[in-house]
């Protein structure tokens, strides 16, 4: 069995997808965007799905590519905001996995996913959703992560030099 190197997760605006490209190139190994990989598969985005079939249908899908990824996959996995909320994917997290919580406060969310119609979770009220997504999953978020790195006002290349420490120490 194979293991990531490192997990990130975090909410919407964190850093995932782009601390998790410099990361992996600082490691000299591959990325793999759970969220990304699920619309590959589908050949539709996430906000069609949400549409076309609703939450629990994409939620099934993403299970079954995170639980596969953290199997499969030995490079840099990055997680949809949301993954962590089921509990298959926070108790396999717990299993020997070394997992890194991307924070963020919502002004820096705020100006790096803009809140568009590709969140369809963050659709109505985007900063009051984006608060109480938060503060419902940031207990799960700090319980399946080996640590905490603050994203604000810092440049991938500051979060990636970070998680790089915490992976060597």
């Amino acid at each position: 069995m194979s293991a990531p190197r490192v997990v990130l997760v975090g909410p919407p605006g964190s850093g995932k997808s782009t601390v998790g490209a410099v990361l992996a190139e600082r490691l000299g190994v591959a990325l793999h965007d759970t969220d990304a990989a699920v619309e590959a598969a589908q050949g539709r985005s996430i906000s069609d799905i949400f549409v076309e079939e609703g939450e629990a249908a994409f939620r099934a899908l993403e299970r079954e590519e995170v639980l596969r990824a953290l199997r499969e996959e030995t490079g840099v996995v990055a997680l949809g905001g949301g993954a962590v909320m089921q509990e298959p994917v926070a108790q396999a997290l717990t299993e020997g996995h070394r997992v890194v919580f991307l924070d963020v406060t919502i002004a820096a969310a705020a100006t790096r996913v803009g809140f568009d119609a590709s969140r369809p979770l963050l659709l109505v009220n985007p900063r009051a959703s984006w608060t109480r997504l938060m503060n419902a999953r940031r207990p799960t978020y700090e319980a399946v992560s080996g640590t905490r790195v603050d994203t604000a006002g810092r440049t991938p290349e500051q979060v990636a030099d970070e998680v790089v420490s915490w992976l060597g120490a």
